[in-house]
């Protein structure tokens, strides 16, 4: 028997972003967590990876598959990292290890970008979630589709001082020393197009994780969870239906 399939949505989006994908894969049970920080999920942490990874962790079962997309692909690698003996599988949906450029890395958004979006947030949330959907849905081919979709999963009633956490989160976290010691089967699934995180930044953590597969989505961006439903739920049924070693 399959363990439940834990899912974790991005920043500023909520479990609805999942229903396209999950809907389709009727052979999992799927629990769906909200992000620390964000409406109806624990606030008041500190702005630590780690924190806001056991907390998830607490509320996943004893052994369980994992599935984050963006900023819940790095709290993922988190839970990964801290409970290697619980996560059985690992699927990671545009997401990066690193989501701010640095000098050793060229895979990330520039720093000037991310200090732009924490700055504005604070006094005008609604305006910085709109810029942040419209970045995740550009180089999609279905980007009017994957815009509203994403502004109809967006998180409300905006929580501004937990979801800044979360962009802070963002921009603080670099877990590219930790990938090597993952060693556990993981799938990445990245749009091509990606304008928010560059498809090097998948390619570097599939080059860096031990047993790692990675699909590009030709004409999709940051978002194929709602832009490609059908391949994202075919590419992790198949993952997950693999028998262990």
């Amino acid at each position: 028997m399959r363990p439940p399939l834990v899912m974790l949505h991005g920043w500023a989006s909520s479990p609805a972003v999942w229903q396209a994908t999950a809907r389709r894969m009727r052979a999992h049970e799927a629990r769906h967590l909200v992000l620390p920080g964000h409406p109806g999920g624990i606030s008041g942490l500190a702005t630590c990876l780690d924190d806001w990874a056991l907390a998830l962790l607490d509320n996943c079962p004893p052994c369980f598959d994992l599935c984050g997309w963006s900023l819940g692909g790095l709290l993922a690698l988190g839970i990964a990292r801290l409970a290697p003996r619980r996560v059985r599988r690992l699927v990671l949906i545009g997401t990066s290890p690193c989501f701010s450029g640095r000098d050793d890395w060229a895979h990330g958004l520039d720093v000037a970008i991310v200090a732009r979006f924490r700055a504005e947030f604070v006094n005008d949330a609604d305006r910085v979630m709109a810029r942040f959907h419209a970045l995740q849905s550009l180089g999609d081919s279905r980007r009017r589709a994957v815009a509203a979709g994403l502004a109809q999963c967006a998180a409300a009633p905006v929580a501004p001082v937990g979801m800044a956490a979360g962009l802070q989160l963002l921009d603080d976290t670099d877990l590219r020393a930790a990938l090597p010691s993952l060693d556990l089967p993981v799938r990445l699934l990245h749009g091509a197009e990606d304008a928010l995180i560059p498809a090097g930044a998948a390619i570097a953590m599939n080059d860096a994780l031990p047993q790692c597969r990675l699909t590009l989505l030709d004409d999709c961006g940051h978002a194929p969870l709602l832009s490609r439903p059908d391949d994202c739920a075919a590419l992790m049924e198949g993952f997950l239906a693999e028998p262990d070693r």
